[in-house]
Order: structure tokens, then C-alpha cells, then sequence
């Protein structure tokens, strides 16, 4: 009966190509064969497991404590500069906005380097456990940066040029500078852009990469100077005497003994003309107070000026001058050829006789 089901079936007893269904034994061996895999092959998989977890515990902790510690140094730097806001110190040395930024700046910066460092050691740490070849991965890895960066070279520029202008210390927030395509304020510093606010209000965004040279106005001391010219018939001994006395009096008054650091000085003539002369003054000042101490200094010189006579060419004369008396000949008429009647102009002038044959 076995036989005849198996020929309706279609399937022959004898032939040997007809696919075995597994048996008990062969699960049996399969299984025994897979226990003998496990327990040969247990403690290396175990190993590299406890390998990888260790890694990413050791990267996880050491980022934390790096940027807690990057933190705690920029909060440090920060209260430093506040604890100095509103003194002496603090208005001539720091400043707090141009710190914070700065230090801010700073750390973000040594922030995604830590990360980027430790993060990026632990993922290769990792792969190289699992027996992968580390080799052609960084070589790719390298073409992929190069064209990367070949294809957004402007931004990486601006972004190194950015940190190094921060790290540098080459101007901060409240600085006047002149960056070659703009000049004014920095507002704010970044590392890819730098705000300015220009003398009419404007406000310039200027790449740091397109900056090739800055010059800082706010760094150091400034120079105030002052070119009076007077007349060359005047006593450069009373000139000079006035002028010392002007910035004597100007350094002992509020505000300019602050934004004065140093005296006045009259260096010399500058300039000797037939109708004039040019007495060079020139003062140490704040940084970015030059130009009102300027100011003052030519107004305080010219009411000094005033009092003590001294003529400024281009002023008005001390004296009025008399009025010349009128010319008598101004409203004669100019002489004629005309009033003549023996002058040549009169006799062409004069009308044709008609001829003596047409008067009969």
C-alpha cells in the first residue's frame, strides 16, 4: 500500500536523488555542531563586546569632563572680567561684552575639537576591534576631506581666519577698526562673519577670510593733532606760551583729564608761507578719543586766540579799515572820437552832400 501511494505520487522508492526530510539525529548533530561554535567562539565575542563597551564608556566620560572643564574656564574668564567692570582698570584694559564674546567664541570652538577628536578615536578604536581594515577607510576618508574642503574652501577659510583672528586677540566687540572692505564698530564677532556698524549707522557684514589686513584704532593710544595757522608777522614765543596754557587748562578739566594721557605738546612749525605759518599741537589721548579732543582743542584755542589778539589767517581783521574817498572821475563819461567834428570817425559819419546838378 506504501508502495502504491508513493507511485500515484509520482515518486520512485529507488531513486536516489529524492531530498531526505531531516530526521531527529540530523537536528540533533546541528545543534551539538552550533554548541561547539558557541563555546568555542563565546569568549572572544564576549571579549570584544566588553572591548567596545569600554571604549564608548571611557569616550563618553572623558568628553563630559573636557568640555565641563572648557566650561568652568570660560565661565572663570567671564567673572573675571566682570569683577573688574566699572573700575579704572576695567574701562582702560577690559571689556566685558568684547570678553564674553571672545571667550565664548573661544570655547566652542575648543568644544568641537574635543568632540570631534574623542568621538572620532573611539569610532576607529571600535572598528579595529572587529579586525576591519582600517586602511583603504582612512584613505577614503581623506580623498572625501579634500574634496570637501576644495568645494567649500571659502567657508573653511573664513572659518580659520575666524578663529584665528579670536584666538589673536586681533580686535573685539566696541573696537573701531578699518578692514580694508568696511570700516567702523565691531558689534559682534563670529567666526565666519564680522559685524560693523559704520559712521552713518550702517551695519557691514564682512567675511573673515576677504579681511587681508585690519587696522585697529581702538588698540594702545591715539594721537590728537592740531595744525593752527597764524599770520607770519606774529610772536611765535606769545603763539606758543598761549597754546601751552590752553592744553595746561584743558588736561586739569572734566572729562579731558581722563581722555588725556599725556600734556599738550606744540612740536614746531609745520609750515612757513608768505601769508602764513602752521603751528603743529599734538596730544596722547584714549584710543577712539582723538577726534573730540580735537575738537576741543580748536575751540579752546581759538577763544584763547581772541582774547590775546593773536590773528588766525582766515579771520576777521581786529581794526575795520577806512573807506577809500569816491573818485571824482567815476561818473564822467569816457572821452569820444565823436565829440570831435574835425575827426576822422565824425567826418565818415557825416551825411553825403548830394551832387550840385541834382540840387538845380
Amino acid at each position: 500500500m506504501f508502495l502504491s501511494v508513493l507511485t500515484a505520487a509520482g515518486t520512485d522508492p529507488d531513486d536516489k536523488t529524492t531530498p531526505k526530510s531531516p530526521t531527529l539525529e540530523d537536528a540533533q548533530e546541528s545543534a551539538t555542531n552550533a554548541a561547539s561554535w558557541v563555546e568555542q567562539n563565546w569568549s572572544a565575542w564576549l571579549g570584544i563586546g566588553l572591548r567596545i563597551l569600554l571604549i564608548v564608556a571611557v569616550a563618553v566620560v572623558l568628553r563630559v569632563v573636557i568640555r565641563r572643564s572648557i566650561t568652568k574656564l570660560i565661565d572663570r574668564m567671564n567673572r573675571t572680567a566682570q569683577s573688574v567692570n566699572g573700575t579704572a582698570l576695567g574701562g582702560l584694559l577690559v571689556n566685558v561684552e568684547r570678553r564674553r564674546q571672545r571667550s565664548q567664541a573661544i570655547g566652542s570652538v575648543l568644544r568641537s575639537v574635543a568632540s570631534f577628536l574623542i568621538l572620532g578615536t573611539a569610532a576607529l578604536m571600535i572598528l579595529g576591534t572587529f579586525q576591519i581594515n582600517l586602511a583603504p577607510l582612512l584613505a577614503s576618508a581623506g580623498v572625501a576631506g579634500v574634496a570637501i574642503g576644495f568645494g567649500a574652501r571659502n567657508l573653511v577659510t573664513d572659518f580659520l581666519s575666524g578663529v584665528f583672528m579670536i584666538l589673536e586677540d586681533q580686535y573685539g566687540v566696541g573696537d573701531s577698526i578699518d578692514a580694508g572692505v568696511a570700516s567702523g564698530e565691531v558689534i559682534e564677532v563670529g567666526l565666519r562673519v564680522t559685524k560693523l556698524r559704520g559712521d552713518n549707522g550702517e551695519i557691514w557684514y564682512v567675511r573673515n577670510g576677504e579681511v587681508k589686513r585690519i587696522g585697529n584704532l581702538s588698540q594702545g593710544w591715539s594721537t590728537a593733532g592740531v595744525d593752527v595757522t597764524v599770520r607770519p608777522d606774529e610772536d611765535l614765543e606769545k603763539v606758543q606760551a598761549k597754546l601751552l596754557e590752553v592744553g595746561e587748562s584743558m588736561a586739569k578739566d572734566e572729562p579731558w583729564n581722563e581722555r588725556l594721557w599725556g600734556p599738550v605738546e606744540v612740536l614746531g612749525l609745520d609750515s612757513v608761507l608768505l601769508e602764513s605759518m602752521v603751528v603743529r599741537v599734538s596730544a596722547k589721548t584714549m584710543p577712539g578719543n582723538a577726534l573730540g579732543v580735537e575738537r576741543e582743542l580748536r575751540w579752546r584755542i581759538k577763544r584763547a586766540f581772541d582774547e590775546a589778539g593773536i590773528r588766525i589767517v582766515g579771520g576777521l581783521p581786529l581794526q575795520a579799515t577806512e573807506e577809500a574817498p569816491a573818485d571824482p572821475s567815476a561818473g564822467v563819461a569816457a572821452p569820444s572820437a565823436y565829440a570831435s567834428a574835425t575827426s576822422p570817425q565824425s567826418l565818415a559819419a557825416s551825411p553825403i552832400a548830394p551832387p550840385p546838378n541834382l540840387a538845380k
